[in-house]
């Protein structure tokens, strides 16, 4: 029986694509491991699944001032003895990086056992943790053909995301029920990423009153930030983090405002859900968000709104422009040639197996 290593955490977007990829690598037969971070969202997440998990010490590699510049390289070290140790142990044909700084260490682990290594890079450009990991991995899949000029030519392949499929099969009634909602009133629904987002949360609740003239709301707002005082709002529903409901939290959407995550973004496309992009600005991150969305926002699948440009006023019209014009983004989103990412990656996974 062949056996996998998966890795990738410190946000819901370097775990998810490994969950979709876990029902299909159970069907072939494969013995899954997981090593994550010690409390990051991925160990949750992976041991709902009842996966043998691994946590390790991580530490973020940062481009800017931060006092735990200075410990973090430390704990970065002690990962990848940690990493060196399980790999030993676990004895892996093969692993999969989703990437976050967790993924380092199992990374750079595996090459030094001769254990090949397949990356996933979702953004238009790499992250700096899949930078220091590319010299080590066989293969680096990517989601968008922009990216192939950032990739060494022989190694890179454009797959796609796995998408969770789970999210296919929603129940527009069992989220009716679930949010308290009537079936005569449209839906927005608003995600910030797994983290959340206080801008997004912020610029959302500023104009609640006046959005709840014409939409109900599904607000996914992150861990801690809940908003007591609107529990009892009649039209909307505040969650911090969702799982079990997705799916029919999505079906019963009509439309949806997001961060520019390229895996949020790639299963929202998937579903043909009319989105809203507001990337996270180029002073907090390296603009990987705005390249993310501005070629969907080209592609036709999007509409675009940077940080800059938020006002009530600009989300407000935003908002109701999407909604009018929903029809031609499921159009386009529908049109368009989505990549069965789970087969191919498989295939890649088998291709690249330890004999």
């Amino acid at each position: 029986m062949k056996h996998i290593v998966l890795t990738g955490g410190g946000t819901a977007g370097h775990v998810t694509p490994n969950i979709a990829l876990i029902p299909s690598l159970q069907e072939l037969g494969y013995t899954i491991s997981y090593i994550g971070s010690h409390d990051g969202i991925e160990k949750k997440l992976i041991e709902d699944m009842h996966i043998p998990y691994y946590g390790i010490s991580s530490g973020k590699l940062r481009r800017y001032f931060n006092p735990k510049n200075f410990s973090d390289p430390f704990r970065v070290l002690k990962g990848i003895g940690e990493a060196k140790k399980l790999m030993k142990e676990l004895n892996p044909d093969v692993v999969f990086s989703k990437g976050g700084f967790v993924s380092v260490p199992v990374v750079l682990a595996a090459k030094s056992r001769k254990i090949p290594v397949i990356i996933h890079e979702s953004d238009m450009s790499p992250g700096l943790a899949n930078k220091i990991c590319i010299p080590a991995a066989s293969i680096v899949c990517c989601n968008f053909p922009e990216t192939l000029t950032n990739l060494p030519q022989k190694k890179a392949v454009v797959t796609g995301t796995p998408i969770r499929q789970e999210l296919m099969s929603g129940n527009k009634l069992a989220a009716l029920k679930f949010c308290g909602f009537t079936a005569n009133k449209p839906v927005v629904m608003v995600i910030g990423g797994s983290l959340g987002s206080v801008v997004v949360n912020d610029a959302i609740r500023g104009v609640l009153p006046e959005l709840l003239k014409a939409f109900q709301v599904i607000h996914l707002c992150g861990k801690d930030k809940l908003d007591p005082s609107l529990d009892r709002v009649e039209g909307y529903a505040q969650f911090e983090y969702i799982k079990k409901e997705l799916a029919d939290l999505f079906a019963l959407a009509d439309v949806v405002i997001s961060r520019a995550g390229a895996n949020a973004i790639c299963e929202i496309s998937s579903l043909a859900k009319p989105n809203l992009l507001i990337p996270l600005s180029a002073k907090a991150s390296r603009g990987d968000q705005i390249l993310n969305a501005r070629s969907f926002e080209k592609q036709g699948y999007s509409m675009v709104l940077e940080e800059e440009e938020l006002t009530p006023e600009s989300l407000l019209q935003s908002v109701r422009q999407l909604y009018e014009n929903r029809e031609t983004f499921i159009a386009a989103m529908n049109n368009s040639s989505h990549t069965d990412s789970i087969s191919r990656i498989l295939s890649l996974i088998q291709e690249c197996e330890r004999q």
